[in-house]
């Protein structure tokens, strides 16, 4: 630990954080004594060796308490919060002061802080790509890629993808102690190069080119844990709170070199005899010690990103209610600052966050790496002016190629000597993003003598070379850098932060949090056993369970064949589990927080002690209730055994679920590797019959031994000792023998061995599937041809002629989209003036203008359980306080407020989207009061998040919107044309062909998203139309796009109201009116902006000590800054009183009478039908839809099919022939083995994979149908059509493959008895997996909850205990099961009129009834049952989409 090398502390916020204080006269007013007490105190901790002087601190708890000795391992949480309370009062202001002390603290003995500097120099990266429609997940596309990919790997073809460039040829600096910001437009490779630059490219991009960091190459020591990248997605596991995430994450990336550099410091201090301040050197001190559960520096760092609000509030996740999304994007940057880490690379830390945290935020970290000597690149999106000026170089990055690197100072200075110059009212960062691309360049251009040609990026690239600024920068990267400079220590080679003892006690008790955070999963399991051990006890019951025949031998091995069963699936909810954590997990192992042994290690042993009592459970209850053997020892070793088996099947569902990676290819694989597991165990097929080719797969199936050891454990003891008549051997051997089980008494033990044996391999095979394998890829965004061709023509100088049919279609389009896009939004009104015949022309439709206005507005929920912990007596929680407004067509108005305030909640409520809660108060649309039936019908909501269905494209995301939604009278060519026009309007037409993807995942980025949401709203006509943070997570470009188009679109007349976060000047421009909201829900600002904002301005500049504003400053920040919490406090003034007394809040009250009265002559809205088409449209639509969902979703659609055949074929050869033999009683048991292991196998998996896909689908039906697009029948229906020719074809390749190959009659009449009933099997459990999602709130309760009844369907299925033997109180089960249904009807139908002899003398028909019950003449009953069956789950999931709403809001 201690090195001899001076090392240095890191200057990552959240090292250095380490060291403040709060002015040397902290003690001036205490008394003298005081001082003497703490000089004692402190002569004796520097006595210590330094070791102990380490873990010794002086903490004064309070004014005027004696200063006490304190242990620093001991700081309790409150003493933590304290002493960072008292270095940081407020983060804005101390943080500097802070870092300062902490800096002096350092220079005074001659420390150095080290520093690190990055240079790339040539870096190119090239990614492959199929292009057009070829990239289009097509189920046709799936199979060739297939096909493909194997004779690529041959070398027999070549690839067939496309190659391009990300990044092309770029070099450059990141200096020590200077903030680098990142700018460029969407897709310019901002991701990549950063990625590059933290040593974190993808495996599948080509590289060349170097990145040095201090003149020494990534291979020299270990990049992860030198730099962090914090990426721009934030993957966090939902049941932590904040805190936990910051102090796990603080754990694993340990201390760094702060240790050591602290034990220098202290060193040098007592040999100078210097005394620090003590609330500084104990924060030093914590947070250079290695191993506590959580660092005082998680609570600076949750101080300085304003997290403390919701330290203690879970993270959440699509189920679970958490902090908002800004809030999250706070957690995934501290999650980094926490850790020793020296070089930042942030992607994009702003999304979501308003203007002024942005602006702190940033803030700090500037005087974070100004004092502390860090190193920094951020890209940021939409940097607000304030923001951008807080940085030191700009690197400007277009088209993968570096446009300017250099002083934010000199950039201007660049584009003028280009020619081009920013407007006044415009953000130096939204200029540059905007003026290097093609649509916007023109409107910069500086010399009106010259006639103004397009500048390429390559041509900007090669003008800075020559520029002196570029010049600088050659020589710079010419000489190479003086090693003599770097501090060895700096450049860490220590692949993990901590030692691996720590590492793993972290993670243990990570584990076990989650543990107790899920508890209710695991309390859910135990009922789920109690339930499933009473049904079989009352199954089995001993009273009737003789021990007379082989039969009853036959049925003891059902109830124990089922017993395994239990207990084995048991654990397969590890997998949905295991596979949910994944994504957290491979961001954790890619930042090297702890190697994967540490983090599966803890999801084995801490699982064990649940293992024992689960199985316990069992065992006690159902053990003697069923009458197994009764001697104490044969109990003790069944649970033993079963112990053993249940472990072993969690550690193979784990290992599958780290294989799959994927929910859907996972079920599949893991269905495959059961299924081998379950035929070969011995009981569906017995050992006697498996074919000589198949003869491996039995030795080698986990199952085989288990069941083995089971049965010998059980028909060896003394009950089945007696001999039965003409027979020469106990009962219990001969039951063996005929089940082809091994007789002997050691297989026990040989089961035992084997259990624990596979139980270690599957625990070791799970950490090194975490460890190699990584994610499945992102599918990126398509490129269509043409844009491929236009990215590489930029870069060879001349223009492609771009492909036929986007010649066509854009010709006319051209021109008004030129019109359009000039002019900034600022200088709007004279360019859309000039093109107003271009946009008006196009609004096809004509619609009504309505105004909407809403008097005193109150809404309340239940008081969340947190705050009544905290001791709130009331029971409701206002989030709305009285709200006024009135929203007019024809005007476009702002709701803004700081996060929290209640904007998305005002728009919900006044949109009708509220689910939960109590509403007060009156809205009026155009004078009537409001009804949400017909009101749905001419708004529209924009909501934040975008959802759309997956696997359509753009444009039929439009057509099927407008389908839906425009009237009856509109005719399909019209529709069109306004199609065509909504995609004009909000630049769409390129982006035609592309995937919409999942957020997040694959498809569309985030704004191009963002306007196809507005788009879909659009095509719908409506007159009032809400949109929910329209530009976060934009850059200024896609924001001004954006609002262009919401611009465009209130030009025509309509009613928009936009909540918006953090708008750059000239979006802030763009409205016409604010509605400013406090946090808690009330209003302070509600009236209009005036030219450039001078009406805002002068209302707020009128009160008593606001500040002025600064000239240039932007409106929007200043105003949300003047109104903060802090500010109110200072001034001591009320903002909403203000308000409620001015002018401005009569006038508004006037304006809400005025337009509360209808107008003369006017009706109220009124439609014929509720919904604006047909019924039959409606359906054929969702069906259109679906269809298009299903062709486009091969890891469902393709690996069913896929799935089915090769089941198929394992089962022809596992089963070969064997429906033609008739000889023996098992020969019966065997062919129906084979028909009750496809129904279950086959049926679950189908069940199980389309629950995802329903479950995706049904949150865009929740948006579908607010927006009043269908009923829930017309959606039922698409999703239950669209199944069925996919079954039929399933139903087909399976039937003809198995039909054949087991050889069973071939007549026509039975063929198709079996066809169709296999038909409908699958068709029933397809719509109970969709029912199942219908009725729970989502996919993996959905799947818990039908686990139970696969349980209970297989239990009573007719084969594990035919009818006749069932007990009398549960035979009426047995009739309405399904699946006993199906063995009825498959059994009948090929053996039913048999009339051969088998080995004891009767015919085969009558052996069939009297064994199983089952009556040929039923066949047709059976046929009739089960199209019921498969009726009613479809009509049970249409009642529940309908009735049932799962969204919360």
């Amino acid at each position: 630990m201690e090195s001899d090398e001076l090392r240095a502390a890191s200057a990552r916020i959240g090292s250095s954080s380490v060291w403040r204080s709060s002015g040397v006269d902290v003690f001036s007013g205490s008394s003298r004594r005081e001082e003497d007490e703490q000089e004692l105190k402190w002569a004796a901790i520097e006595k210590l060796p330094t070791y102990l002087r380490m873990t010794r601190g002086i903490l004064t708890e309070a004014e005027g308490q004696p200063p006490t000795e304190i242990h620093i391992n001991k700081l309790g949480p409150l003493q933590r919060k304290n002493l960072v309370e008292r270095l940081v009062k407020i983060a804005e202001q101390d943080n500097e002061k802070f870092l300062f002390k902490l800096r002096d603290r350092i220079d005074r003995v001659g420390l150095e802080i080290p520093t690190i500097e990055v240079r790339f120099e040539h870096l190119n990266v090239e990614a492959e790509a199929h292009v057009g429609s070829r990239a289009l997940p097509t189920i046709f596309n799936f199979c060739i890629d297939l096909l493909e990919g194997f004779l690529n790997s041959l070398y027999l073809i070549p690839s067939r993808k496309k190659p391009f460039t990300v990044l092309d040829d770029v070099s450059g600096i990141i200096k020590p102690k200077r903030m680098t910001l990142l700018l460029g437009p969407p897709s310019s490779g901002k991701t990549t190069l950063l990625l590059a630059l933290a040593g974190r490219l993808g495996k599948d991009l080509k590289s060349s080119g170097r990145v040095l960091y201090n003149g020494r190459g990534m291979e020299e020591f270990v990049p992860q844990r030198t730099s962090a990248y914090i990426s721009q997605t934030d993957l966090h596991i939902g049941e932590m709170t904040v805190r936990e995430t910051l102090a796990f994450s603080a754990r694993c990336q340990g201390i760094g070199t702060r240790y050591e550099m602290l034990a220098e410091l202290s060193r040098r201090e007592k040999a100078e005899n210097i005394k620090p301040d003590p609330d500084l050197d104990i924060y030093m001190k914590a947070a250079a010690l290695e191993g506590q559960e959580t660092n005082v520096v998680t609570d600076y760092i949750m101080k300085i990103l304003g997290l403390e609000v919701c330290a203690d509030t879970m993270v959440g996740d699509d189920m679970i209610r958490g902090i908002s999304g800004g809030q999250k994007k706070r957690v995934t940057t501290g999650e980094m600052l926490v850790g020793p880490a020296r070089a930042l690379f942030m992607d994009e830390i702003s999304t979501g966050l308003d203007s002024s945290t942005t602006f702190q935020m940033v803030n700090s970290l500037r005087q974070s790496i100004h004092i502390l000597n860090g190193t920094a690149v951020i890209s940021l999106l939409q940097p607000a002016p304030e923001t951008y000026e807080l940085f030191d170089d700009i690197i400007l990055l277009s088209d993968g190629q570096i446009v300017y690197q250099g002083p934010r100072e000199n950039v201007l200075e660049f584009f003028e000597y280009m020619g081009f110059k920013c407007p006044e009212r415009k953000g130096v960062a939204d200029f540059l993003q905007e003026v290097t691309s093609r649509k916007d360049q023109e409107q910069y251009w500086a010399n009106k003598d010259e006639p103004y040609i397009f500048v390429t990026v390559r041509e900007f690239a090669e003008a800075f070379q020559s520029f002196h600024i570029g010049r600088k920068l050659g020589d710079e990267l010419a000489t190479p850098f003086d090693m003599s400079k770097g501090h060895p220590a700096v450049l860490t080679k220590n692949k993990y932060g901590v030692s691996k003892k720590e590492l793993l006690k972290a993670c243990v008790s990570r584990e076990f949090l989650l543990m107790k955070r899920n508890s209710f999963v695991y309390i859910f399991k135990m009922w789920q056993l109690i339930l499933t051990g009473f049904i079989t006890m009352t199954l089995f019951l001993r009273t009737e369970m003789h021990r007379d025949t082989e039969t009853d031998g036959g049925i003891f091995m059902g109830a124990l064949f089922f017993v395994l069963i239990v207990i084995m699936f048991n654990g397969y909810s590890e997998l949905s589990m295991s596979i949910m954590k994944l994504p957290v997990f491979y961001k954790q192992r890619d930042l090297l927080f702890f190697p994967s042994w540490a983090y599966s290690l803890p999801t084995w042993i801490l699982k064990i002690p649940i293992t024992l009592v689960e199985v316990g459970i069992w065992v006690v209850m159902t053990y003697y209730v069923i009458g197994f053997d009764p001697s104490i020892e044969r109990f003790i070793k069944q649970y033993f055994l079963l112990v053993c088996i249940n472990q072993m099947a969690s550690g193979l569902f784990r290992f599958m679920g780290a294989v799959g990676r994927n929910i859907i290819v996972a079920n599949t694989v893991g269905s495959f590797a059961l299924l081998a597991v379950m035929v070969m165990g011995g009981f569906i097929l017995s050992r006697v019959d498996v074919k000589r080719w198949w003869l491996w797969g039995y030795w080698f199936s986990p199952m085989m031994y288990a069941q083995n050891a089971l049965a010998v454990n059980e028909f060896l003891g003394k009950s089945w000792l007696h001999v039965a008549p003409n027979s020469t051997e106990p009962l219990g051997v001969k039951v063996l023998k005929s089940r082809g089980i091994f007789p002997e008494a050691y297989w026990y033990w040989i089961g035992v061995g084997a259990s624990i044996g596979y139980m270690l391999l599957f625990n070791f095979l799970f950490p090194l599937a975490l460890q190699y394998l990584d994610p499945f890829g992102k599918p990126q965004a398509l490129i269509s041809e043409e844009a491929l061709a236009e990215r590489n023509a930029g870069r060879k100088e001349h223009i492609i002629e771009l492909s036929s049919r986007f010649k066509g279609s854009s010709d006319k389009g051209n021109e008004n989209r030129r019109s359009v896009c000039s002019g900034t939004l600022s200088a709007r009104v004279g360019s859309i003036g000039a093109s107003e015949h271009n946009t008006k022309r196009g609004m096809v439709l004509p619609f009504t203008p309505l105004s909407i206005t809403f008097d005193e507005i109150r809404y309340a929920v239940e008081m969340p359980q947190e705050m009544k912990n905290q001791g709130i007596l009331e029971d409701r929680l206002e989030l709305l306080k009285g709200v006024n407004g009135a929203f007019r067509p024809g005007v476009l108005t702002a709701l803004m407020g700081v996060s929290g305030a209640g904007k998305t909640t005002l728009m919900d409520v006044l949109s009708g989207r509220k689910s939960t809660g109590y509403i007060q108060g009156q809205i009026t649309i155009s004078g009537y009061p409001k009804k949400q039936e017909t009101f749905a019908r001419i708004a529209g909501y924009c909501e934040q998040t975008d959802i759309h269905s997956p696997h359509v494209t753009v444009y039929e995301s439009l057509v099927y919107s407008a389908w839906l939604r425009l009237p009856l009278e509109v005719d399909s060519a019209t529709r069109q044309m306004f199609i065509e026009e909504v995609m004009e309007l909000v630049e769409l037409t390129s982006l035609r062909e592309a995937l919409v993807g999942l957020p997040g995942v694959n498809g569309l980025s985030t704004e191009q998203r963002k306007r196809l949401t507005i788009a879909v709203e659009l095509v719908a006509n409506p007159s009032i139309i809400f949109m929910d943070e329209p530009t976060s997570g934009l850059d200024a470009r896609a924001a001004a796009i954006v609002m262009r188009t919401v611009r465009n679109t209130v030009d025509t007349g309509r009613t928009v109201v936009c909540t918006i976060h953090q708008p750059s000047i000239d979006i802030f421009d763009a409205f016409d009116e604010l509605l400013l909201l406090k946090r808690g829900g009330e209003e302070i600002y509600v009236g209009p902006l005036g030219q450039h904002c001078s009406q805002l301005i002068s209302y707020f500049e009128g009160i008593n000590g606001v500040p002025k504003i600064k000239t240039g400053y932007n409106p929007a920040t200043w105003m949300l800054e003047v109104t903060s919490e802090a500010q109110e406090a200072a001034l001591g003034v009320n903002f909403t009183e203000i308000y409620k007394n001015s002018d401005l809040y009569r006038r508004n009250k006037a304006l809400i009478r005025e337009l509360s009265t209808p107008p003369a002559g006017s009706k109220d809205l009124y439609f014929p039908t509720k919904y604006s088409q047909t019924f039959f449209t409606q359906c054929m639509a969702c069906l259109w839809k679906q269809h298009l969902s299903y062709w486009r979703n091969p890891p469902y659609s393709a690996v069913r099919l896929l799935f089915t055949t090769i089941i198929a074929l394992l089962f022809g050869t596992i089963f070969w022939d064997i429906g033609s033999k008739r000889q023996r009683r098992q020969d019966i048991f065997n062919a129906m083995g084979s028909m009750y292991a496809a129904v279950l196998f086959i049926g679950i998996q189908n069940s199980t994979s389309v629950q995802p896909v329903v479950a995706i689908e049904r949150t865009v039906f929740y948006r579908e149908r607010a927006a009043g697009m269908y009923s829930a029948l017309p959606y039922a229906f698409g999703q239950v059509a669209i199944e069925i020719p996919y079954i039929l074809i399933q139903t087909l390749v399976y039937g003809v493959i198995v039909y054949a190959m087991i050889g069973f009659d071939w007549t026509l009449s039975k063929f198709f008895w079996y066809l169709f009933f296999m038909f409908f099997t699958f068709l029933y459990f397809t719509l109970y997996g969709m029912m199942a999602v219908g009725l729970t709130p989502d996919h993996n309760v959905a799947a818990i909850v039908s686990f139970g009844f696969y349980m209970i369907w297989n239990l009573f299925s007719g084969f594990v205990i035919p009818r006749t033997r069932m007990p009398v109180w549960w035979r009426w089960y047995f009739w309405i099961c399904p699946v006993s249904w199906t063995l009825y009807g498959l059994v009948t139908s090929q053996f039913g009129d048999i009339k051969e002899r088998i080995e004891n003398g009767e015919s085969v028909e009558e052996f069939v009834r009297s064994y199983f019950g089952y009556r040929d003449d039923f066949v047709g009953v059976a046929a009739a049952v089960l199209v019921g069956f498969s009726l009613l789950f479809g009509f049970t999931f249409a009642f529940s989409i309908k009735a049932f709403n799962f969204q919360k809001r």
